[in-house]
């Protein structure tokens, strides 16, 4: 079955499956672009990058919208309204594409009604005069993608649900990619025009979602409750219905606006763009832009997972005590929704550490040596520690490659965490006493500060005292 995703993927790309282990997506774009292109007997020009650009890292054009974050700890259900394959929608709506772009000095040649102005001021002509090759090529990754869907849906077998599920997500990618191909300078045919255009319309629709929501969903028009909009990202919207009752009820009512909202919504914008309910969140924490976490329910019975975005949670190069710490004070936060319980938890684990109460296993942490020591600019823990043992033992260091493990250990005032960085088994071994210290303020400080600061009104409270406690015990220690 693997094999077959593969197969699905180049025929719908034209692309040879070697390209697909080894190449990128603008290989694929392109080669969808020469075969719309020849069946339309049109030449595609061989551009060369500006190196101008290049050098500017070849990003030349704003891009998406993202509302300021009401931050704060919600026991409302909230909403989450989101756009279904936004900017790929947005071409095919507006007809951008290279063949469709008009030049301003033949805008006043052509009838008003034939052409589009872009929120940047460019003009594209309609989709009945002539369809652009982008939105044809869109058109058949989307609705290759709705017929995986489809399958996935029908289909029982775990197995052949996880091959189609990933079928879906490749032709989703590879749809996205279109854009990108046109807003990279770097690469082979670059077009600001559409892909500024494309961001821009996007953010209007976030912004005109926004208003829409404000405008329709409050008391003076008949509604129980007047609708906020707390959050904003990209393609999607979270809102507030401010419903008030048992779980169940409320869940209920929040995702019934939700739908009511969407389709609304949707009338309001040029096919395909769809606004779609997606999900409700219930609790749910938003720390910041980019920073959230809540339960999410599709059905009001109960609620499908934990789900998070920017949280230290999954990121390797956590030691598995702040990820640890992190995961249990959510839990008590969002699903035991016991606030007190998870500040008592951490002041707890905080107390563990800094007593000697940790095992090592729990602060180890590793990092990727993606190229040799001497390449690295600064000075990096992992990368130092393994020219050490390098010397110490070749057969046993961390080869580039390889991800290098190391605890931070206690040293000279003022040394730096790269001449601190320890071998775990090194450590145990010689009996080296960890920095407590160094792992409360440059590891589990931060993140917990994300997570408590929406919820208390002192959040320096979880650390408060810890600074003094943990000097008596250096100083008993040595």
């Amino acid at each position: 079955m693997y094999v077959y995703n593969y197969i699905e993927m180049a025929r719908v790309t034209g692309v040879p499956i070697s390209f697909l282990l080894s190449r990128g997506q603008s290989i694929k774009v392109m080669s969808q672009i020469l075969r719309k292109a020849q069946e339309r007997n049109l030449v595609v020009p061989n551009r060369k990058s500006n190196s101008q650009q290049q050098s500017e890292g070849g990003v030349a054009y704003e891009g998406a919208t993202v509302l300021d974050a009401n931050t704060g700890y919600y026991q409302k259900p909230i909403a989450t309204l989101d756009f279904a394959s936004l900017y790929p929608s947005i071409m095919m709506a507006h007809n951008l594409c290279y063949c469709t772009l008009v030049h301003p000095r033949d805008v006043k040649n052509l009838p008003p009604d034939s052409i589009s102005k872009t929120p940047c001021g460019d003009h594209f002509v309609k989709a009945d005069v002539c369809k652009g090759i982008l939105p044809e090529i869109l058109e058949q990754l989307l609705g290759a993608r709705k017929r995986a869907k489809g399958d996935l849906k029908k289909e029982t077998d775990p197995f052949k649900k996880a091959v189609l599920n990933g079928r879906q997500l490749a032709l989703k990618v590879s749809a996205n990619s279109v854009y990108g191909f046109t807003g990279a300078t770097v690469g082979q045919l670059p077009c600001l025009e559409i892909s500024a255009g494309t961001t821009a319309y996007g953010r209007n629709m976030i912004d005109h979602t926004r208003k829409l929501v404000m405008e329709k969903y409050n008391r003076k028009n008949g509604y129980e409750t007047d609708a906020d909009v707390i959050y904003g990202d990209t393609d999607s919207v979270m809102v507030n219905f401010n419903f008030t009752g048992t779980d169940k009820e409320v869940v209920e009512k929040s995702m019934k606006l939700g739908e009511e909202a969407a389709e609304y919504i949707s009338t309001t914008f040029p096919k395909p763009i769809k606004l779609e309910f997606e999900k409700v969140y219930f609790p749910y924490l938003l720390m910041s832009k980019k920073r959230y976490v809540g339960l999410v329910w599709t059905n009001p019975e109960k609620f499908d997972k934990m789900d998070s975005k920017g949280i230290e949670t999954v990121r390797r190069d956590n030691c598995l005590l702040v990820r640890d710490m992190v995961t249990t004070a959510l839990n008590k936060i969002l699903i035991e929704r016991n606030v007190d319980a998870a500040i008592a938890y951490v002041k707890s684990k905080i107390a563990d550490l800094l007593m000697n109460r940790t095992d090592m296993s729990q602060l180890v942490v590793t990092k990727a040596l993606s190229k040799a020591g001497e390449n690295y600019a600064a000075k990096m823990a992992h990368v130092e520690l393994a020219k050490r043992m390098e010397k110490r033992d070749p057969a046993t260091a961390p080869k580039t490659g390889d991800r290098g493990a190391y605890v931070i250990i206690k040293g000279v005032m003022g040394a730096q965490a790269h001449e601190k960085a320890e071998d775990p088994i090194y450590a145990l071994e010689h009996n080296l006493p960890i920095d407590t210290q160094y792992y409360l303020e440059h590891h589990i400080k931060a993140p917990l500060t994300r997570i408590f600061e929406p919820i208390m009104k002192n959040v320096g409270s979880l650390f408060a005292g810890y600074e003094s406690d943990c000097r008596v015990l250096s100083m008993t220690i040595f």
